[in-house]
């Protein structure tokens, strides 16, 4: 958490501390948003990035050794060694906190049980990470390589090194990395009103009695921390500060790609053996979804229909049959490819690579538009095209279903309830139909 004294960075002085909030009112709202379980990593590794020795035993302490206990690989990488916490220091005594920083995390880590965690120690200047940016990025990388999930300090956490460590994380991921942000500074300097998270893509960890005890004795090896300033001052992390991170609960909001999915990673999937990455033809997941998404539909018969994404082309097919025209596209054309087999004799099926928001995707006169698991893929830019296109080419009183997955996939900049929310501020539409399903939902809005 350092780089500085609290409340303050490394080049403020010590005679202005920021004003610490009370923790009851971060337990208040929480009280008050029904948030989900923080999801534990899945069969890759878990990555937890910190800025410095100590942001991730305060901010993850809990929920990283859940995960290691379900069986997860963990790995640490940390950015600096702290050493700009007391900006009084000389030189080597700044070396000699780095040293002993790094000996404190260690004990910390073994006091979660987590002694077998790799910890890859990058050495950057303390308080400057900003201006190290590209460093920072191409030394991630590799640690990153693979990894499932990826816990960072939040992108808007106002302690510089924080955001910039965050910002390096989302940066340097693969794109199938679920990134999540774990928030230190901001909550311990502002309310909730201040701070203003980001509650719908927010997730929480309870610690069980255990968890919270040994996170209590891990953040107490932080001595350089905990206890009185070298200079007899205050400790960076004194009572009020440390309540913070003694509630019984974490805090994670997801932190989404600001970039659509790429392309090639589509066709990557597509050019999996069977050539059918999510199990179209064969998952009763797939099949059931397919019959209750058609039987959203309110009309038993449309003129013309366009499905943007189609896929293998399993609902392409099954919409044939409901049309009078069917439009289907793709980006990947092994998709293409496939749709156009699996519609082989159907005359009124045309089958195009194009994608969103391009016009070839939804034709002008359109008055059924059906995106199974599409558009959370799209970068906001192109969420809003998508919208506009819709609204342009769908016709007055005609369809546009729309179904989506409730997990929310590592390459998506959104979840299904982030592309829900765009049509329901949307005044050019209009609800017609809302199915919640426990793995998907699906709904119809009526063009105005």
């Amino acid at each position: 958490m350092s780089g500085g004294r609290a409340g303050s960075t490394s080049s403020a002085p010590r005679s202005t501390p920021r004003p610490v909030a009370a923790p009851r009112v971060w337990a208040d709202a929480l009280a008050r948003h029904d948030l989900p379980a923080m999801p534990v990593a899945g069969t890759g590794p878990l990555v937890v990035v910190a800025a410095h020795p100590d942001d991730e035993t305060l901010g993850a302490a809990g929920f990283t050794a859940a995960a290691h206990g379900a069986g997860a690989e963990v790995r640490v990488v940390v950015a600096t060694d702290g050493e700009a916490a007391f900006p009084g220091l000389d030189r080597e005594e700044r070396a000699a906190l780095g040293r002993a920083r790094r000996r404190e995390l260690r004990d910390a880590l073994t006091s979660l049980g987590l002694d077998d965690v790799d910890v890859t120690w990058l050495g950057l200047p303390d308080s400057d990470l900003a201006a190290h940016h590209g460093v920072l990025v191409d030394a991630l990388r590799p640690v990153l390589a693979g990894a499932t999930t990826c816990l960072a300090p939040w992108t808007e956490d106002p302690h510089p090194d924080h955001a910039a460590a965050g910002t390096a994380a989302a940066a340097a991921a693969p794109v199938t990395t679920h990134c999540w942000s774990y928030p230190i500074w901001a909550c311990v300097w502002g309310s909730p009103d201040e701070v203003g998270p980001p509650w719908h893509r927010a997730a929480r960890h309870d610690l069980s009695q255990a968890q919270a005890r040994r996170k209590r004795e891990a953040i107490a090896r932080f001595g350089t921390q905990v206890a009185t300033a070298p200079d007899g001052g205050p400790p960076i992390l004194p009572p009020q500060v440390l309540a913070h991170f003694d509630t019984g609960v974490e805090l994670f909001w997801r932190a989404p790609r600001r970039t659509g999915a790429p392309a090639a990673r589509f066709a990557d999937l597509y050019a999996t053996p069977g050539g059918d990455p999510w199990a179209t033809r064969t998952s009763w997941y797939e099949r059931r979804k397919r019959a209750v998404a058609l039987s959203c539909l309110p009309r038993q018969h449309y003129d013309s229909a366009a499905e943007p994404g189609c896929g293998t082309g399993e609902l392409t097919r099954e919409l044939a049959g409901r049309c009078g025209a069917v439009v289907a596209s793709d980006v990947v054309p092994a998709a293409v490819a496939a749709t156009r087999a699996a519609t082989a004799g159907l005359p009124h099926v045309t089958v195009r690579a194009d994608a969103l928001p391009g016009p070839g995707a939804i034709p002008l006169g359109t008055d059924l538009a059906v995106m199974s698991e599409v558009l959370y893929y799209l970068s906001a830019a192109d969420l809003d095209a998508t919208l506009d296109l819709l609204a342009a080419a769908v016709v007055p009183g005609g369809d546009v279903l729309v179904v989506h997955w409730r997990g929310w996939p590592a390459e998506a900049p959104h979840d299904a309830r982030a592309v829900r929310a765009r049509f329901d501020a949307d005044e050019r539409f209009e609800l017609l139909v809302d199915h919640v399903d426990t793995e998907f939902v699906a709904h119809v809005h009526r063009r105005r």
